[in-house]
């Protein structure tokens, strides 16, 4: 990766201070590209698995959010288009259909468990 990760020091607790890494979300894409198929995986093992590759104590949980909603919309509305699902991120791996978030998403709770069968049966 050719990319520089954003570190931020922020405050931990009373007395401490932690290094937080705000990641792009090209680094959040390759995380969840890297997921096993046809199993949800939490996204806090996202985050914690970036902030060690990156060398942070911890990685923003907003940011994170916000750049899976920004990659389910892409990834939804190209697989609407007809592209190959070998093509898009499968961001179903890291949303719990049982979520709030997953209600947010484009395609919906249904969607997410719908590609996860697939996947499951297919492995």
């Amino acid at each position: 990766m050719d990319e520089v990760p954003m570190i931020e020091r922020r405050r931990r607790g009373r007395s401490g201070m932690q290094a937080m890494l705000i990641p792009s979300q090209q680094m959040v894409a390759e995380q969840i590209r890297s997921a096993p198929e046809g199993v949800f995986t939490e996204v806090g093992v996202l985050r914690r698995r970036l902030a060690a590759q990156y060398g942070a104590d911890a990685c923003c949980p907003v940011t994170v959010q916000r750049h899976l909603r920004a990659i389910a919309e892409m990834s939804f509305d190209a697989l609407e288009k007809g592209e190959p699902v070998s093509t898009v991120t499968p961001y179903w791996r890291m949303v719990d259909p049982a979520s709030l978030l997953a209600t947010r998403l484009a395609g919906g709770p249904g969607f997410i468990r719908e590609r996860l069968a697939v996947e499951r049966r297919e492995v």
